[in-house]
């Protein structure tokens, strides 16, 4: 109780003592204490200020300082909340002698001291920080409210034409649906409605086939009205693909909301009913185009339209079906007299490939006709018996395709029946079909013609059928205009081969063509030098499974440097 009595200054003097007892002087005087004190301090000597000196070393420091730039791109550390003694960031005051002179007495001297010291020079040590502080900050820290603003500082048609390129690419949703949650000034650009005049949904809330909670259900219900409401009011072309529910439902609001549709595609999805095609009819007066491949639907209920607007439309795509065959059917009467696309595909899995077309009374139904399709379908021509013979074809048809994967029945004849008026042909593909001959081809009216895609893929007869002659006939008819070739699988013999290569290199305009598909054919090396050489355009040549070329020449080249290097090795 004595030792609590004397003031600040005795009680130092009392404390050096106990702190220097281990250099074995008694009363040498003040320098020799001092010394002492630096060494005690610097390095410890026993094992209680080890304990200690780690204990105020390890001490949490207080948060609250800032970092920022100084002068020649130094970091500055200042502390801008804590006025604390004892920081980290803050040098050792005079004061601080004392605070380890005492670390001698007990712990309960110790902490009273600590507080009593804390105290004292907090004016002090938080007088030099803070103004530092706010010095730096006025010069090198950003405002906190220009951090995240740099987006909203663009011009609203800068947005919009950068989420059109997004759109163009990516498709709106839900592209749009993400930006526009990020500020009001991109939910603006994202509401644009020139953004939304091309959508496409896909299954968004659940994956196809699974089953739907009513509450799920619902949530689809009421997000479809409300972009329909605010978000369609300029939509040119829908999409519906993978929709097992509600696909009915979906394409009335679309027509009751968008007076400006003109194409509507349903992909992959069943359910469609008679009622939704009635709501086309009632709102939907701008329809141009549907398709409705690989979808199950009521096929009365688009007769039924067919019949009544049928005049309006322009593209018709479904696939082939017992059921849907109805529908080429309706328009080989008349339904659609303006028809300008006609495709008719079926399932890779399908057995029934036969499809009963009359063309003559399609040539007479549809006399716009630009594209015919037939995807994996095997025609059957069938002949009307009050047909007039007196027909113009298809004049204005400018591509026809008649691919197969599977044996074809189309003849030259079937084929001349078709394309006989067909002067603006630009391209023709006959993928499949090998009882087309070269002489058949040759005699077609087309004399422009861009693609020709012949060649002979997963035919079971490829190897059996007998080697075709006269392919010059082909290549010198349309050496001009050929942009890209295929006759893959061709059985034409070398010399053939050879004359018809020719023919292409000697081009007046030998920059045409680009693309040549010689796979499993016989080209040797005299027949295509003169193609590589001379055809400066060429970018896709593919000799895979050429039996007469060397083996380090038999692959895929992609470019006019890989083109040109194999010159070198020809």
């Amino acid at each position: 109780m004595e030792a609590e009595a004397p003031t600040h200054s005795e009680r130092s003097e009392d404390t050096t003592p106990s702190t220097s007892s281990t250099s074995g002087q008694g009363e040498d005087g003040p320098k020799t204490k001092k010394v002492s004190l630096k060494r005690t301090t610097s390095k410890p000597t026993n094992a209680k200020s080890k304990k200690r000196k780690k204990a105020r070393v390890s001490r949490p420091v207080p948060l609250g300082y800032t970092v920022h730039q100084g002068e020649d791109m130094l970091l500055v550390i200042s502390s801008s909340t804590s006025q604390y003694d004892g920081s980290a960031w803050t040098s050792q005051k005079k004061g601080s002698k004392k605070k380890k002179l005492t670390k001698g007495k007990g712990k309960g001297k110790a902490s009273q001291i600590k507080k009593k010291k804390t105290v004292r020079p907090k004016p002090k040590v938080a007088n030099n920080p803070v103004v530092k502080e706010n010095e730096d900050t006025n010069l090198f820290v950003p405002q906190k409210t220009t951090d995240h603003r740099w987006g909203q500082s663009l011009p609203e048609e800068v947005l919009v034409s950068i989420f059109q390129m997004v759109v163009v690419q990516d498709g709106a949703v839900p592209f749009l649906c993400r930006v526009g949650r990020v500020c009001r000034l991109w939910n603006a650009a994202a509401s644009s409605p020139v953004l939304w005049r091309k959508v496409t949904v896909g299954h968004c809330w659940i994956a196809p086939g699974k089953t739907q909670l009513p509450k799920t259900e619902m949530k689809i219900k009421e997000t479809f009205d409300w972009m329909a409401q605010n978000r369609f009011s300029q939509l040119r072309n829908f999409s519906l693909c993978h929709w097992k529910k509600n696909v009915t439902y979906a394409v009335e609001v679309v027509s009751q909301f968008c007076p400006h549709l003109r194409s509507l595609k349903i992909s992959y999805c069943t359910g469609l009913a008679v009622t939704a095609f009635q709501s086309l009819s009632l709102h939907s007066q701008s329809l141009q185009g549907i398709d409705l491949q690989y979808s199950e639907f009521q096929v009365e209920g688009l007769l039924e339209y067919l019949e009544n607007h049928g005049s309006q439309i322009k593209q018709i795509l479904f696939t082939h079906g017992i059921k849907n065959d109805r529908l080429l059917s309706a328009i080989t009467k008349g339904s659609c007299p303006d028809l300008e696309l006609l495709e008719v595909n079926t399932k890779l899995d399908s057995k029934d490939c036969e499809l009963p077309v009359f063309i003559h009374a399609l040539q007479m139904a549809c006399p716009k006709l630009k594209t015919f399709r037939m995807l994996n379908v095997r025609p059957l021509h069938k002949t009307m018996r009050n047909s007039a013979d007196s027909t113009l074809g298809f004049p204005l048809l400018e591509e026809l395709c008649i691919a197969t994967t599977s044996y074809s029945y189309m003849t030259d004849k079937d084929l001349w029946d078709i394309l006989f008026g067909s002067t603006r042909l630009r391209v023709l593909d006959l993928r499949g079909c090998s009882r087309i001959t070269p002489s058949g081809l040759s005699s077609l009216p087309c004399l422009e013609l861009e693609c020709l895609f012949w060649g002979q893929y997963f035919c079971s007869n490829v190897g059996l059928s007998s080697p075709k002659k006269e392919l010059h006939m082909v290549t010198q008819k349309w050496s001009r205009t050929l942009q890209q070739l295929d006759i893959a699988n061709q059985l034409f013999s070398e010399e053939d081969l050879e004359i018809a290569m020719s023919h292409l290199a000697q081009a007046s305009q030998a920059d045409t063509l680009h693309s040549l598909n010689l796979s499993g054919t016989r080209i040797t090396p005299p027949a295509l030098r003169p193609v590589v050489g001379q055809t400066t355009a060429l970018s896709y040549l593919n000799l895979s499974s050429c039996r007469y070329l060397p083996r380090g020449i038999k692959r895929i080249y992609r470019g006019q440097e890989d083109i040109r290097q194999l010159l070198d090795k020809l």
